[in-house]
C-alpha cells in the first residue's frame, strides 16, 4: 500500500504541474497579445520596413542655343496587388465591374495583345491573390497617366492595388550626335561632359520609408511622403552647337563611309573664344557601320604634315629664314644620316622659296630648314614647342585628355634623323585638340585662348557660375610672324596643295594638308596606313571658326592625301557654317551666278504643273508616282517630271520652287526657315537626303 501511495502521490504532483505550466503559457499569451500587442506588432512592421535612399533626378546638359543634349526622362515599373481587401469585398464587385473597360483600355494603350487576353491574364492573378503581379515595366510618362486614369486603376493604389516605381532613365535626344563628347551617364562607365561635371549634374538622394512585399519589392509606406526629398542635380549649359555638330558629324560620316575609313575626327571651335561648337570622334564598328565610341581628339598620334606650320612658325621668329628665302628641295628626295627624307613625289624642283616649299608641303624643305638652323640648337626648336603648348596638355575641361609624347634630346630614341623628321611631323604625337588649339592662335592673330566646352551651370533656369574665355598666351610671337604665317596658309589654298579644293570658293580659306604614314602597332609601317589630315580657320580675312579633320584610312587605301580625304570634310563643314551663319553675322550679300539658258529645273506640286500645263499647252511626261510634289526638268521643248522623293526625316529638293511652295514644305517639316533674297529658291543650306529634325534651322538664297 505504502508503494502505491506513492506513485499515486507522485503522479497527482505531476499531473497538478503540468496544469500549473499551461496556465502560465496560456497567461502568457493573453498577456502578450492584449498588454505588449502593440509593441510586437510595431517591432514585426519594423523588421519588415526600412529607410530606402531615393535615387536624385540628375541635371540636364543643354547646348549654347537651348537644345537638350542629355537629360533624365521618368520610367515606370507596375505592379498589382490583387490582396487589397476592397478588390474582393461584395464578392469583388469592384473588380468585376472594372475588368472589361480596363482590358479594352490597356489593349488600345498598348497595342500587344487583345482585350480578351488582358481580361484572361488580370482575372487569374486575382483569383490567385497574387501580391506581386508584375504588370509591365519601363513604360513612359505618357502611358504612365494614360494608366492611372482607366477604370479600376484610377481609384488608387489602396483600392485597386496598382503600385507604380518611378525611376530616371538618361536620355541623349540626338543619340551618336557627339555622343562621346556628351557622354552618357552610366553606373560606373561615365565619360564625357557626364564624367567631367559628375559632381554638378549628381543631385542628393533622399529617404523614404518603404514596406518590403511578396518577392522582395518595396514600396512607400505612405505615398509621396518623404524623410528627406530628393535634391535634383544642377545643370550646365555646353558651348557645343547642335547644327554645327550636326554638320560636322555628317559631313565627317560620309567620308568615312566613302573611303572605308578606320576613324576619324572633326572639330571646330570659335575663334575669338575658344569655345568648342562639335567634335565629332567616329570609330568603324562594321563594314559601313560607324559611331561615337572613343575620345580620338584627346589621342596623341603623329601629326604629320600639319606640324610643318611649326617648324615654319620656329624659323620665322628666331629671324631665321623669311618667306621669301630659298632652300634647296634636292628635287624631293635627300639623305641625310644615312636616311632618306621623300616627298610625296619626285618634282624635280630644287631652288625654292621657304614660302613655295610651305605651300608644297615639302617635307624636304623643312627637314633642311630644321637641319641647318636648329641641329646645333635644338633646345631653341623645343623651346618654341613649349611656348606652344604642345609639351602639355590643352587644358580642355573634359577628362581623358593624354599626355603628348616627344622624343627629345638625351632621350634613348633621340638619334641624328629625329630633328629632321620631327620637322614635318614625325617623332612626335600631339592630340588634335591641340592641333585645332594651335591654328586657332595664328587665326586669332597670336593669342592662344584655352579651349572649353563649358558656358555656365544653372540652378532652376538661374546661372550660379559662369565661365568666361581664358587667354593662354596674348602674344605667341610677333606680329610679322603672324602675318607671314597667314600669308603661308591662304597660299596653300591658292597655290599649293589644297588650291583644287578651293578654288572656285566664294569666301578665303587658310589652312594646311596633311598626310602621315602611320605605325600600325608592333607592325610598324608597312602596312600602308596613311593619316589624311587637315586643318585651318575661314573666312581667311576675318576668321570665325577654325576646324581640324583627321582621318586614319584602312591599309592600302586607294585614296589617302589630305586634299583629298579630310579636305573635302573640311569644305563641307566651312561651305555650311559659312552660308548659315557667317554671312549673316558679317552682313554679306549673298553671290548667285545667275547664267542664261533656256534649262531648267524645278520642284513643284503635280496639281500645279497640270494647270500651267494646261493653260500653256504644254506636253510633258510624267514618270512619277501619285506624290503631290515632282522634279521638273527640261530646256523648253522637252519637259519631264520625276518622283520627287518625300521623307518625314530627310531633306528634299527644294530648289527652283517659290518661296511660298519652299515655306510651305519647310515649316511643314518643322523647319525654320531664314530667307535671303526674292524670287526662286537657288540654294538650300540642307542638301537633299540630308537627316534633318523638327526646329533645325535651315537657310535658303533666292534668285
Amino acid at each position: 500500500m505504502d508503494v502505491k501511495r506513492d506513485i499515486l502521490w507522485r503522479v497527482y504532483l505531476s499531473y497538478i504541474l503540468v496544469i500549473i505550466v499551461s496556465f502560465a503559457i496560456l497567461g502568457k499569451a493573453f498577456y502578450i497579445q492584449q498588454v505588449q500587442g502593440k509593441y510586437w506588432r510595431g517591432l514585426s512592421d519594423s523588421l519588415h520596413q526600412r529607410i530606402a535612399e531615393i535615387p536624385a533626378a540628375r541635371g540636364t546638359i543643354y547646348s549654347e542655343d537651348g537644345q537638350m543634349l542629355s537629360t533624365n526622362i521618368p520610367q515606370f515599373d507596375i505592379t498589382i496587388d490583387f490582396r487589397v481587401e476592397p478588390l474582393h469585398e461584395k464578392n469583388g464587385k469592384i473588380f468585376r465591374e472594372n475588368i472589361d473597360s480596363l482590358s479594352i483600355a490597356l489593349a488600345g494603350l498598348f497595342k500587344d495583345q487583345s482585350a480578351d487576353k488582358y481580361k484572361s491574364d488580370l482575372t487569374a492573378a486575382y483569383e490567385a491573390r497574387e501580391g506581386n503581379y508584375e504588370f509591365k515595366k519601363k513604360i513612359d510618362y505618357r502611358q504612365y497617366l494614360s494608366l492611372s486614369k482607366f477604370p479600376l486603376f484610377k481609384l488608387g493604389r489602396y483600392k485597386s492595388g496598382m503600385i507604380a516605381q518611378e525611376k530616371n532613365v538618361r536620355l541623349n535626344p540626338y543619340e551618336n550626335i557627339g555622343y562621346r563628347t556628351i557622354g552618357l551617364a552610366r553606373d560606373e562607365n561615365k565619360v564625357g561632359l557626364e564624367l567631367s561635371y559628375d559632381t554638378v549634374l549628381n543631385g542628393r538622394n533622399g529617404r523614404q520609408l518603404v514596406r518590403a512585399i511578396a518577392g522582395g519589392v518595396t514600396v512607400p509606406v505612405e505615398e509621396g511622403e518623404f524623410e528627406i526629398a530628393p535634391e535634383t542635380g544642377k545643370d550646365i549649359v555646353s558651348t557645343l552647337d547642335v547644327f554645327i555638330q550636326e554638320v560636322t558629324e555628317n559631313a565627317l560620316m560620309r567620308m568615312m563611309i566613302k573611303n572605308q575609313a578606320t576613324y576619324g575626327i572633326a572639330m571646330v571651335m570659335e575663334v575669338k573664344t575658344g569655345k568648342i561648337k562639335a567634335i565629332a570622334n567616329l570609330g568603324k564598328m562594321g563594314e559601313g557601320v560607324y559611331r561615337e565610341d572613343l575620345n580620338y581628339a584627346m589621342t596623341p598620334t603623329e601629326p604629320g604634315s600639319t606640324f610643318k606650320l611649326v617648324t615654319l612658325l620656329s624659323a620665322l621668329e628666331d629671324g631665321k629664314v623669311t618667306l621669301n628665302s630659298t632652300v634647296d628641295l634636292e628635287g624631293g628626295v635627300w639623305r641625310v644620316a644615312n636616311q632618306t627624307v621623300y616627298d610625296s613625289e619626285k618634282h624635280g624642283k630644287h631652288q625654292a622659296t621657304v614660302l613655295e616649299a610651305f605651300e608644297e608641303s615639302s617635307n624636304v624643305g623643312m627637314a633642311k630648314i630644321a637641319m641647318t638652323h636648329y641641329n646645333n640648337n635644338v633646345e631653341e626648336y623645343f623651346k618654341h614647342l613649349t611656348k606652344l603648348r604642345l609639351d602639355s596638355t590643352s587644358g580642355i575641361d573634359l577628362i581623358g585628355e593624354k599626355q603628348p609624347r616627344i622624343v627629345k634630346p638625351g632621350s634613348k630614341m633621340w638619334g641624328p634623323t629625329t630633328l629632321p623628321w620631327m620637322a614635318f611631323g614625325y617623332n612626335i604625337e600631339i592630340a588634335p585638340i591641340q592641333t585645332l588649339n594651335l591654328y586657332n592662335a595664328i587665326a586669332n592673330n597670336g593669342v592662344m585662348m584655352r579651349p572649353y566646352l563649358v558656358n555656365s551651370i544653372q540652378e532652376e533656369g538661374r546661372v550660379i557660375k559662369k565661365f568666361l574665355p581664358k587667354v593662354y598666351n596674348p602674344q605667341l610671337c610677333k606680329p610679322t610672324t603672324i602675318r607671314d604665317l597667314h600669308i603661308a596658309l591662304e597660299g596653300v589654298c591658292i597655290n599649293g596643295t589644297a588650291k583644287t579644293l578651293f578654288k572656285n570658293s566664294l569666301y578665303k580659306v587658310a589652312g594646311k594638308t596633311g598626310t602621315a604614314l602611320v605605325a600600325n602597332g608592333n607592325k610598324g609601317y608597312g602596312e600602308g596606313i596613311y593619316q589624311s589630315s587637315f586643318a585651318g580657320y575661314f573666312p581667311a580675312d576675318n576668321p570665325q571658326y577654325t576646324c581640324v579633320v583627321i582621318i586614319k584610312n584602312r591599309a592600302h587605301a586607294p585614296v589617302f592625301y589630305g586634299a583629298a580625304v579630310a579636305g573635302p570634310v573640311f569644305k563641307e563643314i566651312s561651305d555650311r557654317l559659312y552660308s548659315t551663319y557667317i554671312q549673316n553675322k558679317l552682313g554679306i550679300a549673298p553671290v548667285v551666278q545667275l547664267k542664261d539658258s533656256q534649262a531648267f529645273k524645278y520642284s513643284v506640286s503635280k496639281m500645279s504643273l497640270k494647270t500651267i500645263a494646261n493653260q500653256l499647252s504644254l506636253k510633258y511626261q510624267d514618270s512619277s508616282s501619285n506624290n503631290d510634289w515632282v522634279a521638273v526638268e527640261g530646256n523648253g521643248k522637252k519637259i519631264k517630271a520625276s518622283q520627287q522623293m518625300l521623307s518625314d526625316t530627310t531633306m528634299p529638293n527644294i530648289t527652283g520652287m517659290k518661296l511660298q511652295d519652299a515655306l510651305w514644305l519647310c515649316e511643314k517639316k518643322g523647319l525654320l526657315v531664314k530667307c535671303v533674297g526674292k524670287g526662286k529658291v537657288t540654294k538650300q543650306s540642307i542638301v537633299q537626303g540630308q537627316f534633318i529634325q523638327k526646329g533645325q534651322q535651315i537657310q535658303i538664297e533666292l534668285n
